[in-house]
């Protein structure tokens, strides 16, 4: 359960980061915290896990990288070591069981290239035995979707 404070801090934060020499700073005048507690907060956040990531989103291929959806068909009963094998590879994030009749483990990889990538993809491969389906993007659409964390001042909760 998360504290008060932590609730409102991932409230303020979904809804941008300021870009400015001490962020943090910012992010704790708007709220009347110091910039310490903000730092402090954060790090438990993360730490407890109830954050996996805190950092910016980047369109990577600006950059010259890439980002690639990729499946695996895992049988059931070796689900958890392939877990383990695609999950300590650096390039791997955001990986998923899905219920689906044959492809049950997602994933996104990411690489500094695309030659990056179809290398994580062979190591996958490789390591595991087991084919790796690799779904690029065609096109990009932003979705952003923010549910409040914090209900509005007077705002009933329920029906």
């Amino acid at each position: 359960m998360l504290r008060p404070d932590q609730l409102r801090l991932v409230d303020y934060l979904h809804g941008g980061f300021p870009v400015v020499d001490r962020p943090f700073a910012a992010v704790g005048e708007a709220l009347g915290w110091s910039e310490d507690h903000v730092i402090e907060c954060l790090r438990q956040l993360l730490a407890s896990g109830v954050l996996t990531r805190f950092g910016p989103l980047f369109q990577i291929e600006r950059a010259g990288g890439q980002f690639m959806l990729a499946a695996l068909a895992v049988p059931e009963e070796r689900f958890d070591e392939v877990t383990a094998l695609v999950n300590a590879l650096p390039e791997v994030a955001h990986n998923y069981r899905r219920d689906h009749p044959s492809l049950n483990m997602w994933f996104v990889l990411a690489g500094e290239s695309a030659g990056a990538v179809a290398d994580a993809a062979r190591r996958i491969e490789h390591t595991t035995g087991l084919p790796v389906f690799q779904f690029p993007k065609e096109h990009e659409y932003r979705v952003e979707l923010r549910l409040p964390l914090i209900p509005p001042k007077g705002a009933r909760r329920g029906a």
